[in-house]
């Protein structure tokens, strides 16, 4: 004979009102996309028979439990609204602190069921606290609650939790009948995963196609490391070495020595060469922008952003990031790009769900970074990361003997590209580009070869009077500090330089105002011995 408990059960779930539940959420769950709007259909189905406050769905990831989807009877959800908006308005409703989104999974109720694969059933909190959430979520009112294990293909995906504020006892047919909704939102959760997946997926794809696509409109023509001189063999046999590893690579020189091609070159040559090679110009950026262009944004996150935004390190995922003038980056972006190359992690700004990331990563730098360093402008545990693998990528001056092939090597180009036969070079020409100092480096000569070209008018290529500085034909960049000439341009780029706190690139520096490029002023910094470290950060 039956006691009393299990015919009570029996009358309030029969048999043809259990069917008929569970053909409703059968229904709710495939008439929507997103799982909070399955789970809101859910707690309505459940209404009439069982009644909960709120319905939560977490997802094990690794030694973690997230907390993917929410519906609380209170307080309604907005269309698209995220977790973390949901709870801060929970909170902010029920004056609580915020719920954290994210849970080491031994500190969850979850390891309970993970353990047993058995439904967890806590009636009253107040007495029942096994785990550290469980104080966090008695903060919040609840009571009491059951946690049911999702599965797919019996292997554990999470837990769906169905949530009381009052003191309740579960009887074995509410269970049971629970259970049997649990493998229905089972489906849904996969489903929601899987959509995910394939979300994050197409995101990145579709950012690995614009990057391509800005490659193909915006690279160079310099598209090969072309020499042959001692110092470029060096580099050569270093990138043969380091390209098939995975290790962290620092490329040293100056501006124009082709850091960014070293950088193409390792990454063709590596395993992850069929993956996105992501790069990024660190003096380019605003200091208040440079953390979402490289770690993404949630919608919402600052003024501005009216959508959900991934990173550069989630488009570079299983490929490559090559971060130019990384000395350039302020302390706070500095810590976040450590934990990145620590611990392979980073969040959103604005965000609290961990993203873990498979990326290499190549940085370049025009700065002295041991001396950064030792002055207290970069970090040295940073430093220590980045500098596994140093290449220095050498000046025109460190190898004068290419600079023939450099010329050939650009006029055929150059004139290809523009319809144009040039078969010899004018022998004053190619002693003056010889004898030259090449502040700008190969960037520099490159320019002076395309200008030659496009006011050619026959088939040998000659300079025009004045192309070339005399004043640098014998390796001066510039008149000597003494004259009153560079006391003034000292003067003026100074001035230049305190307007904008020391930032060279981008259309709001330095460069920019004077009307030269980036380049060229930091070559006249460096000949008038300007130190514009010192004007960084100052108002």
């Amino acid at each position: 004979m039956k006691g009393m408990h299990e015919e009570r059960a029996d009358t309030r779930y029969g048999t043809e009102s259990r069917a008929q539940l569970i053909l409703d959420v059968a229904k709710a769950a495939g008439s929507h996309l997103e799982l909070a709007e399955v789970l809101e259909a859910l707690i309505a189905a459940l209404r009439p028979t069982s009644r909960f406050d709120a319905i939560a769905v977490s997802v094990i990831e690794g030694e973690y439990a997230r907390l993917h989807s929410l519906h609380l009877e209170r307080v309604g959800r907005r269309p698209g609204e995220s977790v973390e908006s949901v709870l801060a308005r929970a909170a902010s409703s029920v004056h609580l602190p915020p719920n954290p989104v994210k849970q080491l999974l031994k500190d969850h109720h979850i390891s309970a069921v993970a353990s047993s694969l058995e439904p967890y059933v806590c009636t009253d909190l107040r007495l029942e606290k096994r785990f550290p959430l469980d104080e966090k979520m008695l903060q919040y009112g609840v009571r009491s609650y059951v946690s049911l294990p999702l599965l797919k293909r019996g292997a554990l995906l999470g837990a769906v939790d169905f949530v009381s504020f009052e003191q309740r006892s579960f009887d074995q047919g509410e269970v049971q009948l629970l259970q049997d909704v649990s493998e229905i939102v089972s489906i849904a959760v996969s489903n929601a995963l899987a959509f995910e997946e394939i979300k994050a997926l197409k995101e990145q794809l579709q950012a690995e196609n614009r990057l391509l696509q800005d490659e193909i409109v915006q690279r160079s023509i310099f598209e090969e490391i072309v020499g042959s001189s001692q110092s470029l063999r060096r580099v050569l046999t270093s990138i043969d070495r380091v390209a098939p590893t995975d290790s962290t690579v620092l490329i040293t020189g100056e501006t124009g020595t082709g850091k960014e091609l070293i950088a193409h070159a390792i990454h063709r040559r590596s395993p992850r060469s069929g993956r996105a090679l992501v790069k990024v110009n660190c003096a380019a950026l605003p200091a208040e922008l440079i953390g979402s262009e490289l770690f993404g944004h949630e919608k919402g996150a600052f003024t501005g952003a009216l959508q959900q935004r991934i990173g550069r390190f989630e488009t570079a995922h299983g490929g490559t990031i090559f971060l130019d003038e990384i000395g350039e980056l302020a302390p706070e972006i500095q810590i976040a790009l450590l934990r990145v190359l620590q611990e392979k992690e980073f969040e959103r700004v604005g965000g609290n769900r961990t993203i873990h990331t498979d990326v290499r990563v190549i940085t370049a730098t025009n700065r002295d970074l041991q001396r950064e360093v030792n002055e207290g402008r970069f970090r040295a545990d940073l430093y220590y990361r980045l500098n596994v693998f140093p290449i220095h990528s050498p000046s025109l001056k460190e190898r004068s003997d290419d600079i023939p092939i450099l010329v050939d090597y650009f006029i055929s180009r150059i004139a290809t590209r523009m319809g144009k036969r040039i078969g010899q070079i004018d022998r004053r020409a190619l002693d003056a580009m010889q004898r030259y100092a090449w502040p700008g480096n190969i960037r520099e000569l490159q320019n002076v070869i395309e200008r030659g070209v496009i006011l050619s008018d026959s088939e040998v290529f000659r300079l025009e009077p004045g192309t070339l500085p005399e004043s640098s034909q014998n390796g001066q960049e510039l008149p000597a500090p003494e004259s009153a000439n560079a006391r003034d341009q000292q003067a003026r780029i100074e001035a230049v330089l305190r307007e904008t706190r020391g930032r060279i690139a981008g259309p709001d520096g330095a460069a920019a105002r004077l009307g030269i490029a980036a380049s060229t002023l930091e070559s006249r910094i460096r000949a008038l011995k300007i130190n514009k470290h010192q004007f960084q950060g100052r108002p």
